[in-house]
């Protein structure tokens, strides 16, 4: 009897434990959607340093992946679709920054802080994210 109880406990504090991790903040599988809805799904990301995370249009509609400059960690890398080294030259160029459906965009993020992005041809529109690095 003793061993079907620390059994049932084994169980439950699995179940407890898994529920604690899916409530993290953590996103599974570092994906973000673009969406239809002229949005990121989901709009802020939680990540490690050193992770990648893959945006992937499920639009119909070209989208872009755009930092704000003046909006991620000091001595951060700043990343864009179409890899232009600042947020002026990727507004400069927006067609040469478009994600078409079906495709994905990936980016690694090596130094804590938020990073701000957005969507150049729907920024406007509220096609903003973030993504969080911790650690």
């Amino acid at each position: 009897m003793k061993l079907l109880g620390y059994l049932v406990c084994c169980l439950a504090l699995g179940i407890v434990g898994s529920a604690c991790a899916a409530s993290s903040g953590k996103t599974a599988g570092n994906i973000v959607a673009m969406t239809t809805a002229r949005r990121y799904e989901p709009a802020t990301v939680t990540i490690d340093k050193g992770d990648t995370v893959t945006f992937s249009n499920d639009s119909e509609e070209p989208h872009s992946v755009t930092a704000y400059e003046g909006r991620v960690p000091p001595g951060a890398r700043y990343f864009s679709t179409g890899d232009f080294p600042s947020e002026e030259q990727a507004r400069d160029n927006v067609t040469g920054g478009l994600v078409q459906k079906g495709d994905t965009f990936e980016v690694t993020l090596t130094k804590p802080g938020v990073y701000e992005y957005f969507c150049i041809p729907h920024e406007s529109q509220g096609m903003k994210g973030q993504i969080v690095v911790e650690g």
